[in-house]
């Protein structure tokens, strides 16, 4: 199937009477080809050769030229270095032409139902290419030309008359996708167990009659084996995507075990997060008696330490004594605040849960609120000294 896409037509191009079809009229009726648009569709137009206006749009980066009658390609396409897709499927093609082969930022390149039976040594040239299609061709040996292009990661060989696969094709280690179906395999190529980066293998249409353990591709995400004489499926990974006679019974079977582990799973963390509930009170408790005994303390420190610094009477005949000794009184007020400010609460207050706190011999009962605040206008401290006879 060719993958013909993009919003230029082949009507869009001005065609010459070399180009007509039969009775000299041409195919579609003739109009100018918009400049500067990147993607060209000429497919389902039975040319002959590729029309040469086309080489002169240098600024192209997709052209599909697939189901015309073409079996060569112009030389002058290499002046379309802008390519990145190029479509020549359904076409009557017997050999790649060199000239695409000099398209070197080609991605991708289709090139299915042809005449195909081997790619020259020039397609080592296409170093950026990542999709190649060869389908439904002649090949009867795999074109190792193709490990010598390391971007390579989707291969579409199927529909071919392949018997067998190189022993050393774990080299193409970018390979991901591999499309092996149509062919004549009697057996599982074990070349491909050693392919651990595969994540897409079909060997759909061939004669295979069993299957290895596939668990020894860890990246496989699909495996396509339909129309094969197997007797079973094949053994393959939970997340891998099986498709073929036995299948759905194993896709069934697999996801009843899922949900059965998911329910499972689920019920354990109900179970843990229950037990962790009742036991974090007490744990949270002790926490807290512990916080509030030592912030208690500290303060009790700090009050007794600004006490000793206070002066407990006033110099005789100083008239502004009294009030001297209340304004300071006031600032000590201040400044214990202030202390009390850096004694590290979490969340800005002491949490109390309804239990007695014993702190320098006072019992502290029945705090009803989850979070106490102490608002620094209405704490109340008594300080030695602080209440003297004035004179």
């Amino acid at each position: 199937m060719c993958r013909c896409a993009g919003s230029v037509t082949a009507g869009s191009i001005l065609l010459s009477e070399t180009d007509t079809g039969r009775g000299g009229q041409p195919h579609r009726p003739p109009h100018p080809l918009t400049p500067g648009d990147p993607v060209l569709d000429l497919s389902y137009f039975k040319f002959r050769r590729l029309p040469r206006q086309v080489l002169d749009l240098e600024y192209l980066e997709k052209l599909y030229v697939c189901g015309n009658r073409l079996r060569d390609v112009p030389k002058g396409i290499t002046r379309l270095q802008g390519l990145r897709t190029l479509a020549l499927d359904f076409n009557k093609l017997d050999d790649v032409p060199l000239s695409v082969c000099q398209l070197t930022n080609l991605t991708c390149l289709y090139l299915g139902s042809n005449r195909l039976m081997s790619l020259p040594p020039e397609v080592r040239n296409l170093q950026n290419l990542r999709c190649l299609w060869v389908e439904s061709n002649y090949f009867q040996r795999f074109p190792k030309q193709l490990y010598d292009l390391p971007n390579l990661r989707s291969l579409q060989i199927g529909d071919n008359r392949l018997r067998t696969l190189p022993s050393d094709l774990w080299r193409m280690e970018s390979l991901r996708g591999l499309w092996l179906y149509g062919n004549r395999f009697q057996e599982f190529p074990r070349v491909l167990l050693k392919m651990e980066q595969l994540e897409i293998l079909d060997m759909d249409r061939n004669r295979i009659s069993e299957f290895p353990n596939l668990h020894h591709l860890p990246g496989l995400r699909l495996f396509s084996y339909d129309h094969n004489p197997v007797k079973e499926p094949p053994r393959v990974g939970e997340e891998v995507l099986i498709v073929g006679e036995g299948a759905e019974e194993v896709l069934q079977v697999r996801e009843r075990r899922r949900e059965a582990k998911e329910r499972a799973e689920k019920e354990a963390e109900e179970v843990a997060a229950a037990a962790a509930a009742a036991a974090n009170p007490v744990i949270h408790g002790i926490l807290k008696k512990l916080r509030m005994s030592s912030a208690l303390n500290l303060a009790v420190a700090k009050e007794k330490e600004t006490n000793e610094s206070v002066p407990s009477t006033t110099p005789t005949g100083d008239e502004n004594g009294p009030q001297n000794n209340e304004e300071g009184a006031e600032s000590e007020r201040q400044g214990v605040a202030f202390e009390e400010a850096e004694l590290g609460y979490d969340d800005g207050g002491l949490e109390y849960e309804r239990e007695e706190l014993i702190c320098e011999g006072e019992v502290y009962e029945g705090y009803e609120g989850a979070e106490l605040e102490y608002e620094r206008a209405e704490m109340d401290y008594e300080y030695e000294g602080e209440e003297q006879e004035r004179p």
